[in-house]
């Protein structure tokens, strides 16, 4: 019988720009730790902590900032599995099972990637169509499903 896997809760995070609705950039941050890993900012879930407390804290931890309004919510959680690169570094877990927000950064947010513990070395704002170039491959199916999603209901 094959064992379950185990997936650890947690929230990511698409964020727009300040200049949303006018101009549709999209945050993008390279993983200090993974080489050439582009990612939406993404973090655990503490126990007892809520999905959307949670966003918060990892936007400020990751970013610098959690200067954000949250404009929409996937209905879903999505999972995906770690590619063998990963696992290590991430057990006992073999993914991540995730609540997906769309935020805009207010206007007066300045992202700070030198936080406590850097997670990201840089950063970029992508147009929709720029996305995929720079994603790691083993998230762009969940990436995908969550984009169509908000540009299915008028965000993107």
């Amino acid at each position: 019988m094959a064992e379950k896997k185990r997936y650890r809760p947690n929230v990511a995070a698409v964020i727009v720009s300040s200049k949303y609705p006018f101009e549709c950039e999209i945050f993008i941050a390279l993983r200090s730790d993974i080489e050439d890993a582009w990612q939406f900012p993404q973090g655990g879930i503490d126990e007892g902590e809520s999905a959307k407390t949670a966003l918060f804290r990892e936007l400020k931890e990751e970013i610098g900032t959690d200067e954000i309004e949250v404009l929409a919510e996937f209905p879903q959680w999505l999972s995906y599995d770690f590619p063998q690169t990963v696992t290590k570094k991430m057990y006992p877990f073999d993914g991540q099972i995730q609540k997906y927000y769309l935020v805009r950064l207010k206007p007066e947010a300045v992202i700070n990637l030198e936080t406590k513990e850097p997670e990201f070395s840089e950063y970029n704002f992508v147009k929709y169509n720029e996305i995929f170039k720079h994603i790691s491959y083993f998230k762009r199916p969940v990436y995908k499903k969550v984009l169509e999603y908000f540009s299915k209901e008028g965000y993107l």
